[in-house]
């Protein structure tokens, strides 16, 4: 088990360096020049010489160099300075960074007990209208963009309803319609992969032993066969949860909160390369510390898999 974990610990750090790695060679090879469209505005009167210090004192020294001094700071958890506001970047994401953990939060918990419910009674219906409307549920929620469908719960819930306000309001309020936007969507997989689990289960030889003992349907279905189809389940639920904060780039843009999202929107439009560097390297390190947290359970729900390791 030991083995097991340091294995994967080891495969962690590797996929956080190649995407550290990877970041920081395409933002340099962006076009456009982000000291200049900040600085070179004839309001600041900045001299040409200005401008180069400024320079050399974002990217000065070779390459290499550069490199291997961005790379030490973000492994002693300095991130440098944001061009565009001057300030450590560190500060920027602490700011930025509780807004969008309670809306991935809410938003994950919302979306994993609609891919439950839709999966459960789908599985549990004897009705086959009913199962085939259920289980088409996750192709129509993976097909709707995030933008249209925030713009059509503010135009509906806000503007029609006039149930949620889009402006003021307490702070559960504002969560109510991002939660739902960004929720909808990444229930969808867990759904489809949930349903197509419990239906190869029930598959099983076992099952109908379990039947014939006297065991309800419902005692089957939750007992027996969710515990067995929860595997796959739990990889897509780490893979969704991983894109949480790429999906809330544009959910927090539509709904206006100031969050890792709307962080990324600003520095992209800036061009402020040590901010988007550390938001990618920040989504790359949610991504791998869940699906390092899955695999660690895959042994312990999973006793084959922990004989295994």
């Amino acid at each position: 088990m030991t083995r097991y974990l340091l294995t994967r610990a080891g495969q962690a750090v590797l996929v956080l360096w190649a995407a550290f790695t990877a970041s920081y060679v395409l933002l340099q090879l962006l076009p456009g020049d982000s000291i200049l469209i900040k600085f070179q505005n004839p309001e600041l009167g900045l001299s040409p010489q200005q401008i180069a210090d400024i320079r050399a004192y974002y990217s000065g020294g070779s390459p290499v160099g550069e490199y291997l001094r961005t790379l030490t700071g973000f492994l002693t958890g300095g991130f440098g300075y944001s061009i565009d506001t001057g300030t450590p970047v560190v500060e920027r994401l602490g700011e930025a960074l509780p807004e969008t953990a309670r809306l991935a939060s809410a938003a994950f918990a919302l979306a994993v007990l609609l891919a439950v419910v839709i999966a459960f009674v789908a599985s549990y219906s004897r009705t086959s209208w009913l199962r085939g409307a259920l289980l088409s549920v996750p192709s129509l929620f993976i097909s709707v963009p995030a933008f249209w469908l925030g713009i059509l719960l503010i135009q509906v819930f806000s503007f029609r309803l006039r149930l949620v306000p889009v402006i003021g309001g307490g702070e559960l309020q504002q969560l109510v319609l991002p939660v739902l936007t960004l929720a909808v969507p990444i229930s969808a997989p867990i759904a489809q992969v949930l349903a197509r689990g419990i239906d190869q289960v029930y598959a099983q030889p076992f099952v109908p032993v379990i039947a014939a003992k006297g065991a309800t349907r419902w005692w089957i279905l939750w007992r027996h066969v969710a515990r067995n189809a929860v595997l796959p389940t739990l990889t897509v639920a780490g893979l969704t949860f991983g894109e949480l904060i790429a999906g809330s780039v544009v959910t927090e843009t539509v709904f206006g909160r100031n969050g890792i999202g709307r962080l990324t929107e600003q520095a992209v439009t800036a061009q402020d390369t040590p901010v988007m560097l550390a938001v990618v390297v920040l989504a790359a390190a949610v991504f791998v510390l869940v699906n390092l947290v899955v695999d660690v359970l895959f042994p312990v729900l999973d006793p084959r898999l922990k004989a295994a390791s």
